[in-house]
C-alpha cells in the first residue's frame, strides 16, 4: 500500500510539474482595462482574446484584464494609451471621439438600419478610419460590441419625443448625445459611468441611454422604472492598443495578437444576440421596469438635425459611404443573428 501511494504520490507531482511547463513564462505583460463588469458581453469577448493571445504565444504575452473601472474610466483608459502607462482597452466610439473628431460617425443617431448594416461599416470603413488613430498613439484592432442603446428613466413612459421634455438624461461626455438629446427635447446631463447608479438612485438624473447587457449588469433596472426601445445608437467597443506597448513587441507577437482580435471578434460576436436576450429575460422577470414598445420613425425624425450638426467634423462623404452600403454587402454578417 505505501509503495502504491508513493507511485501515486510521484504520479501527481509528475504532472503539476508538467503542466507548469505547458506555456513559457510570459515575456511581456499587458494589462487589459475597461469599465464593465465581467459578466459583460465585451468583457467575455477580452477574456476569450486574453486565452487566444496566451496560446497563439505560447505564454510569452500574457494579458491582464482589469473589469469595473479598476484602472480608471474610459477617458483615463485611452489617455493612459497615449502616454504608455495603460497597454490596452475597451473603450466607446464617443469616448474616443474626443481623441479622433471623425469617429463621432458611428455615434450619430439611427445611422445603421440593421447588426449586418453595422457590422459590415465598422469591419470597413471603421477600420480604414481607425489608421489615423496611430499618430495619436493608439492602435485599432477590432471593433466590439457594446450594443443597440435605449432610454430609460424614472418620470413617465416615453413614447415619443415629446414625451422627453425636461427629462434630465445622464449622456457620455460627448458632443454627439449632448445634441442628440437636446433635440428630443432632453436635458442632457454629462457624467462618468462609474457615477450612473447612484446618480439615477439619488435622483440628480432622471434617467440614462445604455445598452440592455448594461442596464442588467449595473443594475439600472432597480432604480428605474421606465425602459423605452428606442433604438437610438449602437454602441461599438474599439478594442485598442498603445502604440508604445505596440512597438516593443516582435512581429510574431504583433501577428498574434492580431489574429486573436479577429478571432475572439468573431466568438463575440456569434453570442451577442443570445446573450442580449437573456439580459432582457432577466430585466422582464424582475418586474421591477415597464418596457415600452415605441415608432422610431418620430425619433429619426427629431434627432436628423445632428447629422447636419456633425458632418463637417466626421466627413460628409464618409456618412454617405455608410449610409450606401448595400444589403447584399452585408449578407455575409447575418450568420450572427
Amino acid at each position: 500500500m505505501k509503495k502504491i501511494s508513493l507511485i501515486v504520490i510521484i504520479s501527481l507531482v509528475t504532472l503539476l510539474l508538467v503542466g507548469s511547463f505547458v506555456f513559457a513564462e510570459p515575456k511581456f505583460v499587458l494589462k487589459l482595462g475597461h469599465i464593465a463588469n465581467p459578466e459583460k458581453p465585451y468583457a467575455q469577448a477580452a477574456v476569450k482574446f486574453a486565452e487566444l493571445v496566451k496560446e497563439k504565444t505560447n505564454g510569452e504575452v500574457e494579458i491582464q484584464i482589469f473589469p469595473s473601472s479598476q484602472l480608471g474610466n474610459q477617458r483615463d483608459l485611452v489617455e493612459g494609451l497615449t502616454f504608455g502607462t495603460v497597454d490596452m482597452t475597451l473603450t466607446s466610439t464617443a469616448v474616443l471621439a474626443n481623441f479622433l473628431p471623425k469617429m463621432a460617425i458611428f455615434d450619430l443617431p439611427f445611422i445603421f438600419r440593421d447588426i449586418p448594416h453595422t457590422y459590415k461599416a465598422l469591419d470597413t470603413i471603421g477600420m480604414e478610419m481607425g489608421k489615423d488613430l496611430e499618430a495619436k498613439g493608439m492602435k485599432l484592432l477590432a471593433f466590439f460590441e457594446n450594443g443597440v442603446r435605449h432610454l430609460t428613466n424614472n418620470i413617465r413612459p416615453v413614447r415619443t419625443p415629446e414625451d422627453m421634455k425636461g427629462l434630465k438624461i445622464r449622456v457620455m461626455e460627448q458632443p454627439v448625445y449632448i445634441e442628440m438629446m437636446k433635440a428630443l427635447g432632453a436635458n442632457p446631463t454629462p457624467m462618468a459611468f462609474g457615477e450612473l447608479f447612484t446618480a439615477l438612485q439619488q435622483g440628480t438624473v432622471d434617467g440614462q441611454e445604455n445598452p440592455v447587457s448594461h442596464i442588467w449588469t449595473k443594475r439600472f433596472f432597480e432604480v428605474q422604472k421606465y425602459i423605452s426601445l428606442t433604438g437610438h445608437t449602437y454602441s461599438a467597443e474599439p478594442l485598442l492598443i498603445s502604440m508604445i506597448t505596440w512597438n516593443k513587441l516582435s512581429p510574431e507577437y504583433q501577428e498574434a495578437i492580431m489574429q486573436s482580435a479577429v478571432e475572439a471578434l468573431d466568438w463575440h460576436r456569434s453570442k451577442c444576440v443570445e446573450l442580449d436576450k437573456g439580459f432582457w429575460k432577466n430585466v422582464i422577470e424582475s418586474g421591477k421596469c415597464e418596457i415600452i414598445e415605441v415608432d422610431k420613425e418620430p425619433f429619426r425624425k427629431a434627432t436628423a438635425v445632428v447629422w447636419k450638426m456633425f458632418e463637417d467634423q466626421v466627413g460628409k462623404e464618409n456618412i454617405e459611404r455608410i449610409v450606401n452600403i448595400s444589403p447584399e454587402e452585408c449578407a455575409e454578417y447575418e450568420k450572427y443573428l
